[in-house]
C-alpha cells in the first residue's frame, strides 16, 4: 500500500476516532438518559447530508492536573454550518460524552471560530447546549473562552438570529450566552439552568430545593421567562427550531422569507362580528381572533407560558411573516402588569431588528394595580414596552377590539408612537378611563347627593359611554384611520401591510439609546 493511500486510511480511522466523541460506552450512558449525542442532534436539525464539519481534530492543550493524559478529538463540541430549508446556518453542539461537556479554551475558541463566520455571511447562530460548565482543570482559561462567547452573542445581537436549545445541563456562567441569544427552547425534565446549583443554594439560604424545582424547563418557561419555548422531546424542540426559522431572515439587511399563500386574502371570518361579549366585564379568548385573520389558522407562539395575559408569536398575512402582540382578555382581564410588558417589550424589538412588521391587537384596560407591581417597578417595565413600540421603524398596524384606556392606550402601538394604520372595531372603547370609574371622578359628589344614587350613575355612565367610549371620538381626531367590521379584518390588515411594503422611517443618529431597564 502507498503512503499515500496509508495516510488516507488513518485520516478515515482518526475521523471514526472523532465521531465517537467520548467512546461508545459515555454514548450508550447518553442515549439511557433519553438524550441524543451531539451529532445525532445536528443530523436531526439540518437538512439532510448539508453538515460540513469544523475543527474535528482540535483537543484540548491544558497540563494541569494530568490533564495532557486525556484528550478526546473535537474537545467536547461539534461545530459547523449546514442547511435548513435550503438556508444557511451555522451550529455548534456541546457534546456531553466529552468530559461531560465542560468548556474549555479550544472549545471556546471553536464556538467563537463559527459565530464569527455566520457574521461575516449574516447567517443564523443555533447553539446546542449540554454541558456541565466551565473545565475546572482550566482555571481562567475556561472563563475567558465563556467571556470571549458572550462578547461575540453581544456583536451578533440584532445583526443575525441567535437561537439556544438547553438539552440537559447548563450552570453557572454558561447559562448567559443562552440569555444572550434570540430564542431559549428547553426539554422537560432533561434540562436545567441555574446560576448557583442545589447544594449552594442549600449552604447559602437554607432552601432544599431539586434541579428541576431550581432550574426546570417548566420553570424557566412559565415562572422566569428565560425559556421562550418548553417542549416535551429533543426531536420537538428541534422541529421547533427549524419552524421558527422559516419565519425569520437570515440577517438584519434581509426581509424574512415569502411563503406562497392559498388563503384568499378576503376570506370573510363572520365569527368575529360576535365575538365581543354584550357586557364589557366578560372575557372572549383572543386566540380565536388570531386564528380567524391569520394565513390558515397557523400561528407561533412565543412564551406560551408565561405572562399569559399577552399574546405574542409569529403568523403570516397573506405569506408575509410579522410579529403578533395582543392582549389575552381571559387572563387578568387583558391588564399590562411587569412580566407582560417585559415579554412584550422583547418581542417587539427583535421584529423591529429584523424587519418583521407587528401587528398589535389591543384589549386593555389599563396597567394591573397594586403594591406587588408598584414595588417590582411597574412604572420602569411598562416603559419598556413604550419605548419598544415607539422606537420600532418596521410597519405597526394596530386593530383595537374593545378596551383601550388610559396609558395602556398610549402603550399599545397608538398612532402616537408612530402606529402606522391604527383600525378600531365598532366595539372599541378608547378612553382615560372605563366608565364606571370616570363617573366616580366627574359626578362622586353628586351621586353620593343623588335621590337614587344607583339610577343617577347608571345614566351618567350610559352618556360617558356615548360620549368616550367609541371608537369615532379617537376617529374624529385621526387617531384611528379606520373604523372596520370585525369579520373582514384579515382583509384591511393585508392591505395595510401591503402599502407599508416600501415604508422607510430611521431613528436619529446616535451611538445607542439608553431604555429603562
Amino acid at each position: 500500500m502507498s503512503n499515500q493511500a496509508e495516510s488516507v486510511k488513518a485520516l478515515i480511522k482518526l475521523r471514526e476516532t472523532a465521531r465517537l466523541g467520548g467512546g461508545q460506552k459515555r454514548v450508550d450512558s447518553q442515549h439511557q438518559k433519553g438524550k441524543y449525542t451531539a451529532r445525532e442532534r445536528i443530523a436531526m436539525l439540518l437538512d439532510g447530508g448539508s453538515f460540513e464539519e469544523f475543527d474535528m481534530f482540535v483537543t484540548h492543550r491544558c497540563t494541569n492536573f494530568g490533564m495532557q493524559e486525556s484528550t478526546f478529538l473535537g474537545d467536547g463540541v461539534v461545530s459547523g454550518y449546514g442547511t435548513i430549508d435550503g438556508r444557511l446556518v451555522y451550529v455548534f453542539a456541546q457534546d456531553f460524552t466529552v468530559f461531560g461537556g465542560s468548556l474549555s479554551e479550544s472549545f471556546a475558541m471553536k464556538i467563537c471560530k463559527i459565530m464569527d463566520q455566520a457574521m461575516k455571511m449574516g447567517a443564523p447562530v443555533i447553539g446546542l447546549n449540554d454541558s456541565g460548565g466551565a473545565r475546572i482543570q482550566e482555571g481562567v482559561n475556561a472563563l475567558a473562552g465563556y467571556a470571549e462567547i458572550f462578547q461575540r452573542n453581544i456583536l451578533a445581537s440584532g445583526v443575525v438570529p441567535q437561537i439556544s436549545a438547553i438539552f440537559g445541563p447548563c450552570a453557572g456562567g454558561a447559562v448567559y450566552s443562552p440569555a444572550l441569544t434570540d430564542f431559549n427552547v428547553m426539554t422537560k425534565g432533561t434540562s436545567y439552568m441555574f446560576l448557583t446549583g442545589p447544594k449552594v443554594v442549600k449552604t447559602v439560604t437554607g432552601e432544599d430545593v431539586t434541579q428541576e424545582e431550581l432550574g426546570g424547563a417548566s420553570v424557566h418557561a412559565s415562572k422566569s421567562g428565560v425559556a421562550h419555548f418548553a417542549v416535551d422531546s429533543e426531536e420537538e424542540g428541534l422541529q421547533l427550531i427549524r419552524r421558527l426559522l422559516g419565519y425569520l431572515p437570515q440577517n438584519n439587511l434581509e426581509e424574512a422569507p415569502l411563503q406562497p399563500c392559498s388563503d384568499p386574502i378576503d376570506r370573510l371570518e363572520d365569527a368575529l362580528n360576535d365575538i365581543i361579549p354584550d357586557s364589557p366585564n366578560k372575557p372572549y379568548d383572543m386566540y380565536q381572533v388570531i386564528g380567524g385573520i391569520v394565513d390558515n389558522g397557523e400561528f407561533l407562539e412565543v412564551h406560551k407560558d408565561y405572562a399569559p395575559n399577552i399574546i405574542v408569536g409569529f403568523a403570516r398575512f397573506n405569506g408575509l411573516s410579522v410579529g403578533i402582540v395582543a392582549n389575552q382578555p381571559k387572563i387578568l382581564a387583558g391588564c399590562l402588569d411587569i412580566n407582560a410588558a417585559r415579554k412584550a417589550a422583547r418581542f417587539v424589538r427583535f421584529c423591529d431588528a429584523f424587519n418583521i412588521p407587528i401587528v398589535t391587537l389591543v384589549d386593555v384596560p389599563g396597567f394591573l394595580p397594586g403594591t406587588q407591581q408598584e414595588y417590582g417597578g411597574i412604572i420602569l417595565h411598562g416603559a419598556k414596552l413604550l419605548y419598544a413600540f415607539g422606537e420600532a421603524t418596521v410597519p405597526k398596524v394596530t386593530v383595537t377590539l374593545r378596551k383601550s384606556y388610559g396609558g395602556a392606550y398610549c402603550v399599545m402601538s397608538s398612532k402616537h408612537l408612530r402606529g402606522d394604520i391604527n383600525y378600531a372595531w365598532p366595539t372599541a372603547e378608547i378612553a382615560v378611563m372605563g366608565p364606571s370609574g370616570a363617573i366616580e371622578v366627574l359626578y362622586g359628589k353628586e351621586t353620593a347627593t343623588a335621590e337614587d344614587p344607583v339610577k343617577f350613575a347608571a345614566e351618567k355612565e350610559q352618556e360617558y359611554r356615548e360620549a368616550f367610549a367609541n371608537p369615532y371620538n379617537a376617529a374624529k381626531y385621526g387617531y384611528i384611520d379606520d373604523v372596520i367590521e370585525p369579520r373582514n379584518t384579515r382583509f384591511r390588515v393585508i392591505r395595510a401591510l401591503q402599502q407599508l411594503a416600501t415604508k422607510k422611517l430611521s431613528n436619529p443618529a446616535k451611538k445607542h439609546d439608553n431604555l429603562p431597564l
